[in-house]
């Protein structure tokens, strides 16, 4: 993500037009794809609804799902019409999403390689049926990952790949010589200031649709607590969002202890009491809440450890982007 190679001359540089074109219109294309997940989701719990005996989601937990998909859509349809016109801001978004999108990935795609023989594994059977045999679970297990890999790795990675070049960077300066946004703030920080900001966005959603529920060091607590608490820290990576990217120095502070008391806190809580608490909570059906008691993977060790796992590198590159910042930066 780092930008210190130097920009060709501009009499020296290929002209990437066709490609930030190309990539443009692939880029619309995935937005459009996602959105039409939307639907299909709505017509899967519609078809859950009238089958006679199966557990349906309610809608409550169907929304942040319906709203992530939409902001996916709207992103990637934004981002491909400022790649094909060019504009500079919208590489260096997709350059900033494409790296934290390929290393998101990357860690996703070994949990799910960990985590998914012992979800198969602790699966219930269907009434009458044999559990799955080893030989089967590694099948569906290469599968996922194959699939993951393809929408984790190759495709974010494809988007780093072209998006760092220094001939595309060129071509954008040269084409959109106005200077944006995201030229006033280094691209590693810009990072972490949209992931405070996205963090600001979805926190209120786990008051409008998870009864506020929020793991507190050993303990979920609900309702006005933990709405209180939701509203606090939505407040606070709002402020941090902006504070970071005007690079004050207590932007990065609250960056840093707040994403670290929060992954310490649900990593105690999970090892704890677990997962199923929260599910009772979040107020799931009775009869998801039986099949997930089957799951004694739920309740697993090895899940509070690949939490942790997974962010302690994020942490170490907050603490890597430290030199970006200055004690006493004015806003």
């Amino acid at each position: 993500m780092n930008e210190a190679a130097a920009v060709p001359p501009v009499a020296a540089f290929k002209d990437r037009r066709i490609g930030l074109m190309v990539f443009g219109i692939l880029l619309i294309l995935l937005g459009a794809l996602v959105a039409f997940a939307i639907p299909f989701m709505l017509l899967g719990q519609l078809m859950a609804s009238r089958m006679p005996d199966a557990p349906v989601t309610p809608m409550q937990f169907i929304w942040p799902a319906i709203l992530m998909y939409l902001g996916v859509a709207t992103v990637f349809i934004w981002l491909g019409i400022g790649s094909i016109k060019c504009r500079r801001w919208a590489r260096a978004l997709l350059l900033v999403i494409g790296w934290m999108w390929l290393i998101m990935g990357i860690v996703g795609v070994i949990s799910v390689g960990v985590i998914m023989p012992q979800v198969f594994s602790h699966m219930p059977a269907p009434a009458g049926a044999p559990p799955l045999p080893p030989a089967a679970i590694t099948v569906i297990t290469l599968i996922m990952l194959a699939f993951c890999s393809v929408i984790y790795i190759l495709i974010p990675g494809a988007l780093v790949f072209f998006y760092r070049s220094p001939h595309v960077k060129a071509t954008c300066e040269l084409r959109d010589p106005v200077s944006r946004w995201t030229d006033a703030c280094p691209l590693p920080v810009l990072a972490i200031s949209l992931l405070l900001g996205c963090g600001a966005a979805f926190m209120p959603l786990m008051i409008l649709f998870y009864h506020s529920i929020v793991p507190c060091f050993g303990a979920y607590i609900s309702g006005l607590p933990g709405a209180v608490v939701v509203l606090v820290t939505t407040l606070v990576y709002a402020w941090a969002a902006r504070a970071t990217y005007k690079l004050q120095m207590a932007g990065w502070w609250v960056a840093l202890l707040g994403f670290a008391l929060w992954v310490l806190s649900a990593a105690i809580t999970m090892a704890r009491i677990g997962l199923l608490p929260m599910y009772e909570h979040m107020g799931f059906p009775k009869e998801q809440l039986d099949l997930l008691k089957q799951m004694e993977f739920l309740n697993s060790p090895l899940l509070w450890i690949l939490m942790v796992a997974a962010w302690v590198p994020f942490l170490g590159y907050i603490i890597y982007t430290k030199k970006y910042f200055r004690p006493g930066r004015a806003g």
